[in-house]
């Protein structure tokens, strides 16, 4: 068996009874140095701390000691933490967790935050750029002390300087501390000496989250599918949460960005042969805090892809073998959604349609605008979409 102990930066003197007779009973104790050293005298067990890359390690746990092995984690291991990881390599049959109050309880009491209003985000391993909002709360868990002011100037970069920061370092401790700040100040000025051991706690400002997304939230250059037309199409794809979409002629990127938005893991991979739509595709990503996939031309960068939930063309329709390829591509249940202003393109969805089912629609959006002293009614060009399920 594998006992994983949750311990906060109290040490010893936070556990419950229940933990502190697990250390002092192990054989072997394995974790990082900072958690170690929080052991006293009373845990008599070897140390042993983790290599780096810790994975191999963790591989091979129970090859080197077939007793019980405890491993020491800080707070709540199941929280962003090395419970979750032993559980998928042995089951919950071979791991049991007894967990200590995780950072991000303590955070949410020091700032007086619901728990359940407040999303959690980790940055250990994450990209910088996910832990970018447009509008909420959360607790971020930064990777080392450098983290929060890394994170002040991409908010300021994107918008967010008015963003609301509080630093929380070592909670739970005998030295924490709190620093509060917003974006924009800690991104010019931030305190030197930052502890390792620090989350940041964000309220996001200006408040902007909407869906769809206003189209001068995005960078482009007029390659974008407009956000009515978006808000009926994101209809058709019918995101799942954890599901993976391929964006081919993605131009701007605001359906790949819409998709990753719409739920927990969702993902998505875009394909764009222009390299300047590319750059405008991987900033508004990052200015939105999702993680996307830029490739170039499809269908040639198709292979050896992880296959997709969903296929979104939104350009080069007649390029020839695009849309078989793109059909190929998708597994038994996927969805398949284009949409076409072109007539060539609209003929070759009518085949398609006749050929395969599915539905077909056309969508026809007006603006009102001045006519004179009164307002008249201007057409946008009719977008014709069909959708199928293989």
């Amino acid at each position: 068996m594998i006992i994983v102990v949750g311990i906060g930066a109290d040490g010893m003197a936070g556990l419950a009874e229940a933990s502190r007779d697990e250390l002092r009973r192990a054989t072997v104790i394995y974790g990082s140095k900072r958690q170690l050293d929080l052991l006293d005298g009373t845990v008599a067990a070897p140390r042993r701390q983790w290599p780096s890359p810790m994975l191999p390690a963790l591989q091979t746990l129970r090859d080197r000691h077939p007793e019980d092995i405890h491993v020491v984690a800080s707070g709540d291991p199941l929280m962003h933490g090395i419970g979750g990881t032993l559980i998928r390599l042995y089951g919950l049959e071979h791991v049991r967790v007894l967990p200590h109050v995780s950072s991000v309880t303590l955070a949410c009491a020091r700032m007086g935050w619901n728990a359940h209003d407040t999303e959690v985000i980790s940055l250990v391993t994450a990209p910088l750029h996910t832990a970018v909002r447009r509008g909420g709360q959360a607790i971020v868990l930064s990777r080392n002390g450098a983290t929060p002011q890394e994170l002040a100037a991409l908010l300021q970069d994107h918008g967010r300087g008015d963003s609301e920061m509080s630093i929380l370092e070592n909670l739970g401790g005998p030295t924490e501390r709190r620093r509060e700040s917003t974006a924009r100040q800690w991104a010019r000025d931030a305190p030197e000496h930052v502890d390792d051991l620090n989350v940041i706690a964000i309220r996001y400002l200006p408040e902007e989250r909407l869906s769809p997304l206003p189209d001068d939230a995005f960078r482009h250059d007029g390659q974008i599918t407009k956000r009515g037309i978006r808000a009926v199409t994101l209809a058709a794809l019918a995101p799942r949460p954890g599901e993976r979409l391929w964006d081919v002629g993605a131009g701007s990127g605001s359906i790949s960005v819409e998709w990753c938005l719409s739920g927990t893991g969702c993902s998505a991979a875009a394909f764009e042969r222009d390299e300047r739509r590319r750059g405008n595709i991987a900033f508004n990503a990052a200015a939105c805090g999702v993680g996307i996939d830029v490739h170039g031309d499809a269908p040639g960068a198709f292979g050896g892809l992880e296959p997709p939930s969903a296929v979104f063309i939104g350009g080069g329709l007649t390029q020839p073998g695009l849309l078989d390829a793109c059909l190929a591509g998708l597994p038994t249940g996927g969805r398949l959604v284009a949409n076409a202003v072109t007539a060539e393109s609209e003929a070759l969805l009518a085949q398609s349609h006749s050929r395969l089912g599915g539905q077909l629609r056309r969508f026809q959006h007006y603006h009102g605008e001045p006519l004179g002293g009164f307002t008249g009614w201007r057409p946008q060009m009719p977008v014709t979409q069909w959708s199928v399920t293989k």
